[in-house]
């Protein structure tokens, strides 16, 4: 054999045996490399698990409460302003529609049944000794009453000087009633006996409510609603 060809065998052969011999380790690199691979793969996956993306916090945080009907709240008052965020309830989608007064609380709740569908701001009447028992008793009659048909754009009331925008009687045809925030002789706002909207009682007998609140029950409040008030 000449010494060419002795040259390309024992090449050949070395070559070989370096591939033998770097095989294994090669393929333990391979497997490793993987291994680390699937560990991160898991390890990013638990962690989006437990710990939400700011685009999914976000939405969180802008999807509406539904279940909590006072998140939609305006804060502040505003009585210039719906009492809500939300559009006023659709009443031709209400089945059984009614409405309730809480006196001390400073609201007025929309029903659907057990429902809440909206709530607003307002204020009954003062708090003042009852003659008969001794006890502070409110201005507002408190019981089951029904929406009566008088209603009307404004009205001022002379022999207390005050009067209001957007009313609808709720009992005794006229005399007590839902209605705005107080208007004086001129028209204009009581802005002071305003402010007192969904904070504290204040007036004569009657519901006050903010203008918007106060146009829409004019409006849309039927004829023989259930009106519930209590203290």
């Amino acid at each position: 054999m000449k010494l060419s060809t002795k040259n390309s065998v024992y090449a050949g052969i070395c070559l070989l045996v370096a591939l033998i011999g770097v095989g294994p380790e090669l393929h333990r690199d391979h497997v490793q490399h993987r291994q680390k691979a699937r560990q991160t793969e898991v390890a990013k996956s638990n962690q989006a698990k437990t710990n939400p993306t700011r685009d999914t916090q976000s939405s969180n945080r802008l999807a509406p409460n539904l279940t909590n009907p006072a998140s939609h709240m305006r804060k502040p008052i505003d009585w210039h302003q719906p009492s809500e965020t939300i559009p006023y309830p659709d009443l031709t989608k209400v089945k059984h529609f009614w409405v309730k007064v809480s006196l001390k609380k400073n609201r007025t709740y929309l029903y659907d049944g057990n429902k809440v569908i909206y709530i607003m701001y307002s204020t009954g009447g003062l708090y003042v000794k009852d003659p008969a028992t001794g006890k502070r008793k409110s201005m507002t009659p408190t019981g089951t009453y029904y929406a009566q048909k008088e209603r009307g754009n404004s009205f001022f009331n002379r022999s207390l000087n005050e009067g209001a925008n957007y009313y609808v009687s709720w009992l005794d045809h006229g005399k007590y009633l839902f209605h705005s925030v107080p208007t004086k002789a001129g028209g204009t706002y009581n802005v002071k006996e305003a402010n007192k909207l969904g904070k504290s009682t204040g007036s004569h007998g009657c519901i006050r409510l903010s203008i918007p609140d106060a146009r829409w029950m004019s409006k849309n409040l039927p004829v023989g609603t259930k009106i519930v008030i209590v203290n």
